[in-house]
């Protein structure tokens, strides 16, 4: 699984970092970052969580 952010989206909620760390962590302006965009197997139940808790949309994961 890739997983990206759409900057243009994205305004810093933060659901997504709370509930997968390991993949995503907010930057100095406090947006969400994608570390790790190779999702591990074991965390793509917590990024599709993310995907479908964001406010804004702005995770996708293929």
């Amino acid at each position: 699984m890739k997983v990206t952010v759409d900057d243009d989206r994205c305004r810093g909620h933060g659901v997504c970092t709370a509930l997968c760390p390991e993949v995503f962590t907010l930057n100095d302006d406090g947006y969400t970052v994608v570390e790790n965009p190779e999702v591990p197997a074991e965390f793509e139940d917590a990024v599709r969580d993310a995907v479908a808790q964001c406010p804004e949309r702005a995770i996708t994961a293929v």
